[in-house]
């Protein structure tokens, strides 16, 4: 195993004046640190090179090092408070959904468990069965139904015991009610062990207990896949009667009320952690790691799809053992941002014993102020939806692919033994399930500079985009940098003051608040240079309680890599429908002229050829110093041509502008260069044809409101073609000509008929 060196930040974007710490994590006795300004991480050597500029700050010098520790896994905790501790008889009853029954371990769900002092746990055995156990600090006995469950299905479960007569009884109880249905069983059986819940533990439901483990307070042990819904805890072991009454859905109120300890109501302030408790004791809880909250229950019945209009359908919270929000890490060094600095995209690079690490962050312009014309907004949503990918296990999703080890990274070796710092939006929980919430609180591994992404053999969005700030800098333009959350939290405000806003090349995953403020900016006069592809696609979500938290749910439509489950295709975070904002009649191309239409990886990229559109009066400008014949962009860094990875098109019917004007196409993509699944209805011979009139990136432009415009290449690969021949070549001259007519021009040439 290799040396370790690896960190992150409690923060992706920071302005002067604020503060921003460093996480790090090294098996190395000591290690450096310093500030550097990224510009271009790109090692190819047909390139310039990686670059970076070192700048004089506060985190400069040695550190000591330690090893530091994640602990994945979702549940909910549950305080020890005297109703829980005082227990002795009990009942716990619960509606569960295991999705990995068999899995070949204990899955806790309801558990007041001491190693040591004993208690009570109702757990998914390592068998699939319902499993019971009862201990005190001298004795434990575990009890099971010896039935193992089936995945993926509704059961309900209760476990009794009464201390006095030793009586104890388990049922799970299939809720499909299948005739002779042998998954469904009751247990009777004696245990003359009295159980001691007074053991200084809290109580957990989807873990078996706490990990005794300096590392993190809040890791547990005996994790369950699944879904658990209105989980209750009574005083006492209820009669036979009285447990059918519960799994008839009587309130909890209802039977027993008097000896009701806590009935959890998940289907509560579905946006938050808290789990609320509805009984006399309001035993609240916390979940931990983001466990999937506005899930399906055992009784949603398919007649309404929004959680909002149907909260009592929606009683489930789906754990999983991989899920992380937060690695806990403690702060090793931080850095207050000095009120000079220059806005723009760095790093805390650390070092030491021939191995390295660069922490990437953004540092924004102070709020309120614009020291340039340009801003550039990083796509770091995009980042932090890709963030830990492990992609290249999916080989089904991208069968054209040559993957090889020869395109494994050595990070992605690193990430593949690190599963504790979780996955990206591209990937599935263990137990099958897409992964809809992404956090910047644990290591980033694959958002770094130099990162080469298995899918292009090449650097990709982070690393894509220093292609550009490259580029502005060699070009001496004056712009500022700034963060999709900085865009998201400050709306229309953070864009005022500039005259240009110019995306990176995958500007992919946006919310409704950027939306509005870009389509407010447009429609103010603002001008767009969109220089990549695949925008402005996925609706996006941030967590109002845990801003370091985006959400997506990919619905069952689009170019993705999972579907949502039935029912929960609605935001947890703001109850808003997800899937592709064209579906929330919101597409791309009513903003940028063009929207996605194809993706691939396998075949090499090709130039764009001019269109009719590139030679009207009013794109003169863009083309000054273009031949008429020149091909555009036919080189690059990465497939090596302007127009690859993932491409975008004009398309009048998803509402692009009438007057937008086609300025090139590429043409002749390989066959492994695929069109978009939601241009298609059903399959057919369009489909399977390589001939795909669709598979091309259109670059387009386009005047809006009050001498506004917007101009769009509809290729990620645009960027890595800005160096080629020391910077001197036709994609760079025509983004050249663009961003210094959208900057310094208070009038561009007025569209037909304005």
């Amino acid at each position: 195993m290799s040396t370790e060196l690896i960190g992150y930040t409690d923060r992706l974007s920071v302005a002067p004046g604020e503060k921003i710490r460093f996480m790090v994590s090294t098996d190395l006795p000591a290690y450096s640190s310093a500030l550097v300004r990224l510009v271009h991480g790109d090692e190819n050597p047909s390139g310039p090179g990686f670059k970076e500029q070192r700048v004089d700050s506060a985190i400069d010098g040695a550190r000591p090092g330690r090893k530091q520790f994640a602990r994945a896994g979702s549940f909910v905790l549950v305080a020890d408070q005297p109703p829980l501790s005082q227990l002795t008889s009990f009942t716990i009853q619960a509606w569960i959904f295991p999705t990995t029954p068999l899995l070949g371990e204990t899955q806790g769900l309801l558990s007041k468990w001491s190693e040591q002092k004993g208690g009570f746990c109702l757990a998914v055995g390592a068998d699939g069965a319902l499993e019971l156990w009862l201990g005190n600090a001298s004795e434990s006995r575990r009890f099971s139904t010896d039935t193992p469950m089936r995945a993926r299905e509704w059961y309900f479960v209760a476990a009794s015991f009464d201390s006095q007569s030793g009586r104890l009884r388990l049922v799970q109880d299939a809720l499909a009610n299948w005739p002779s249905d042998s998954s469904s069983i009751g247990v009777d059986s004696l245990c003359q062990a009295p159980p001691s819940s007074d053991n200084d533990r809290p109580l957990l439901l989807a873990a078996t207990g706490v990990q005794n483990s300096p590392a993190s307070t809040h890791a547990a042990k005996g994790l369950f896949n699944g879904k658990i819904d209105s989980p209750r805890l009574y005083s006492r072991a209820l009669e036979e009667t009285e447990v059918d009454q519960l799994s008839q859905h009587i309130p909890p109120a209802d039977v027993a009320g008097d000896d009701l300890v806590a009935a959890w109501d998940f289907s509560l302030n579905p946006s938050s952690s808290r789990v609320a408790d509805i009984g006399k004791h309001c035993l609240h809880g916390i979940a931990v790691n983001m466990p999937a909250r506005a899930a399906t229950g055992r009784n949603w019945n398919a007649q309404k799809a929004d959680h909002k209009q149907a909260p009592t359908q929606y009683g489930a919270i789906h754990f999983h053992q991989d899920d992380l929000e937060n690695a806990g890490w403690q702060p090793d060094f931080e850095l207050t941002v000095p009120a000079g600095l220059r806005s723009g995209v760095y790093a805390a690079r650390l070092h030491g014993e021939g191995v390295k690490d660069h922490v990437p962050f953004i540092i924004r312009p102070p709020i309120g102020t614009a020291r340039a014309p340009i801003l550039f907004l990083v796509p770091t949503f995009t980042y932090l939806a890709y963030a830990n990918d492990r992609m290249d296990a999916a080989h089904a999703l991208f069968a054209d692919i040559p993957f090889s080890e020869s395109r494994r990274h050595p990070l992605d070796s690193y990430l593949a033994e690190h599963p504790e710092f979780a996955m990206s939006l591209y990937d599935s929980h263990s137990d099958g399930s897409g992964c809809c919430y992404a956090s910047s609180l644990r290591p980033l591994v694959n958002m770094r500079p130099d990162y080469r992404h298995i899918l292009t053999d090449s650097p990709r969005n982070l690393g894509a985009d220093l292609y550009l700030v490259d580029w502005l800098e060699q070009e001496n333009f004056a712009y500022d940098v700034a963060a999709d959350e900085d865009l998201h939290h400050d709306g229309p405000g953070l864009l005022s003051n500039y005259r240009v806003l110019v995306t990176g090349t995958h500007p992919e995953y946006w919310t409704a608040q950027m939306m509005d403020a870009l389509e407010q900016f447009l429609a103010q006069g603002g001008r767009l240079a969109y220089l990549g592809g695949n925008g402005f696609y996925w609706v996006t979500s941030v967590d109002r309680e845990r801003p370091h938290v985006i959400e997506v749910r990919r619905g069952m439509g689009g170019t993705r890599a999972w579907n949502s489950a039935p029912g929960e295709c609605h935001h947890s975070a703001t109850g808003e429908l997800g899937g592709l904002w064209r579906h929330r009649g919101r597409s791309p191309n009513r903003l940028t002229g063009i929207g996605f239409t194809a993706q691939g990886w396998g075949d090499p990229a090709p130039g764009y050829s001019r269109q009719p559109g590139s030679f009207d009066p009013r794109a003169a400008f863009i083309f000054e110093g273009i031949s008429e014949r020149e091909t555009i962009g036919d080189f690059g860094l990465v497939f090596d041509g302007a127009a690859g990875d993932e491409l975008d098109r004009i398309d009048f019917s998803q509402g692009t502008p009438h007057h937008t004007l086609l300025l090139a196409s590429s043409g002749g993509h390989g066959p492994s260069i695929n069109p978009v699944i939601e241009d298609f209805l059903q399959v057919d011979s369009r489909l399977l044809s390589k001939d795909q009139t669709n598979v091309r990136a259109d670059m387009v432009y386009f005047e809006t409101p009050n001498n506004g415009a917007v101009f769009s290449v509809g290729s990620i690969c645009w960027c890595a073609s800005l160096s080629h021949n020391n910077y001197d070549n036709n994609v760079s001259r025509i983004t050249r000509n663009v961003l210094t007519a959208f900057a310094s021009s208070p009038q561009l040439p007025p569209a037909q008929g304005s």
